[in-house]
């Protein structure tokens, strides 16, 4: 019954994270273009609303929400969305699966969030003690980046751990019913874990991971939809920047389309600190880092050169 229980609250949160696209998604009246976003957990959509950066929009926004960066990688890459939020792991996952993408704005955020969570009985204490064990993580995410980062800073082969791949709400379900023994993941999971289900954090990235994000763009919408885009991303600077000092604005608007609690969210927002920065040669050398961990174990088949993902035209507000 215990394992149903989690089941159950965590598929309700991944079909949350996944079908409040429908309603925005009307037919126009008018001849206005319509952009594509792709979001994840519905956090770029919160920041916009509740700073009011979706007002007098001389264009419409179709939101495509995931509640993983994987997902709206293929998106991107199959055209279905024209921009969308992907962090430095999943991005180098999606460019070395072929997608023609650059990425046109950029975060960074404290990485605290991002974590290996084990439950709240668990003997395991660090990175260390997951000799010998089950991980759960999403492949390509940040997740599963931290596990190999992690690993590699505790001196664990990556041979002595089992990867186990899951969408983030059957890698929940898995841990609560002992079927995996640890789950790396990421805000909101992250908080919700910790404040509803006293789940322990053994690491987070602090250290580890870079804390880059991105707004990715594909090729076509970058030369098709420029003047939509640019809008577009100046808007989600100006809401991230409002954001920072607006937790509670945004948790309340994020619950409101989410359905998650406020008090998770504003955990969410307050922590993560994420505020815009310039594509520079930092961030650039950065991503390549990023991408170079990804190639030393073996998850991308071949040597990436980032330079060529990024597009700099785009410039802060």
């Amino acid at each position: 019954m215990k394992t149903t229980r989690f089941s159950l609250r965590w598929s309700f949160l991944t079909l949350a994270l996944t079908v409040l696209t429908s309603w925005s998604n009307i037919t126009h009246a008018d001849d206005l273009p319509v952009l594509k976003v792709g979001d994840q957990s519905l956090q770029t959509r919160g920041i916009l609303e509740a700073s009011g950066q979706l007002k007098d929009l001389p264009y419409h926004i179709e939101w495509f929400n995931f509640p993983a960066a994987q997902p709206l990688g293929e998106a991107l890459n199959a055209g279905a969305v024209d921009v969308g939020g992907l962090g430095d792991a999943p991005l180098v996952f999606a460019l070395a699966a072929g997608a023609r993408v650059r990425a046109v704005a950029a975060t960074r955020s404290h990485p605290v969030d991002l974590a290996i969570v084990v439950n709240a009985h668990s003997p395991l204490t660090d990175v260390a003690s997951l000799k010998g064990k089950r991980i759960a993580t999403t492949r390509g995410s940040i997740g599963h980046f931290l596990v190999l980062a992690a690993l590699k800073r505790a001196n664990v082969p990556l041979s002595d751990v089992t990867l186990v791949f899951l969408a983030p709400a059957d890698a929940k379900a898995a841990l609560a019913s002992g079927s995996v023994d640890a789950w790396s993941v990421w805000d909101p999971y992250t908080a919700l874990g910790e404040s509803r289900d006293h789940d322990r954090i053994i690491a987070n990235g602090v250290g580890l991971s870079e804390g880059l994000s991105y707004q990715v763009a594909t090729e076509r919408a970058i030369a098709d939809k420029r003047a939509q885009l640019a809008d577009f991303l100046r808007r989600v600077a100006l809401g991230q920047q409002w954001a920072l000092s607006h937790p509670d604005e945004v948790a309340v608007m994020q619950s409101r389309v989410t359905g998650l609690p406020p008090d998770v969210l504003k955990t969410v927002y307050q922590r993560n600190q994420v505020h815009p920065v310039a594509l520079d040669d930092s961030v650039i050398a950065a991503q390549q880092r990023t991408a170079d961990t990804y190639e030393a174990a073996n998850v991308i088949p071949t040597h990436l050169d980032v330079r060529a993902s990024f597009d700099r035209s785009f410039p802060l507000p």
